[in-house]
């Protein structure tokens, strides 16, 4: 019973460093658990532990009670939040990195010959030295055609 007043009391006697403690426990965890964005309350608690800091040297340290530090830390943290959201979501995106991952909807534009019949919808084109399924209006063998699009592992083709 007697050991939480003496946790409490230790804690306020670290004063602003409690700040900067709480700042790199977040971070750690930030390393610990990725993704949950540990690191910009970390961010925050740093920034409210400088603050306290620049004013302590002030000699105006001691106006900043607790409630008004932890008031601080929330306007700051929603702050940090915020500006992140918004420089994260006005990056611009480079056209190769939306096809990364989507081999077939790389090659769309691209003029390829085609090496079975398209007959029915179906047949096959060649892309460099890979044969791929190809969707379109009946095509010859040997003609010349346009992908215009990507369904899964089948390009879809019109004529050139």
């Amino acid at each position: 019973m007697h050991s939480m007043p003496a946790f409490i009391d230790l804690f306020l006697g670290f004063g602003l460093w409690n700040w900067f403690i709480a700042g790199l426990v977040l971070m750690a965890l930030e390393a610990v658990i990725p993704g949950v964005q540990f690191l910009w309350f970390g961010l925050s608690a740093m920034v409210v532990g400088l603050i306290l800091t620049l004013l302590t040297w002030a000699g105006v340290g001691e106006a900043m009670t607790l409630p008004w530090q932890l008031v601080l830390f929330a306007t700051v943290s929603v702050a940090t939040v915020f500006a992140v959201r918004f420089f994260s979501d006005h990056q611009a995106v480079d056209r190769a990195d939306l096809t990364l991952n989507q081999r077939a909807a790389q090659y769309i534009g691209r003029i390829v010959v085609v090496e079975e019949e398209i007959r029915g919808g179906r047949g096959r084109v060649r892309v460099g030295d890979t044969l791929w399924a190809a969707a379109g209006d009946d095509i010859p063998q040997g003609a010349r055609v346009r992908i215009t699009g990507a369904e899964g592992t089948v390009l879809v083709v019109e004529p050139a």
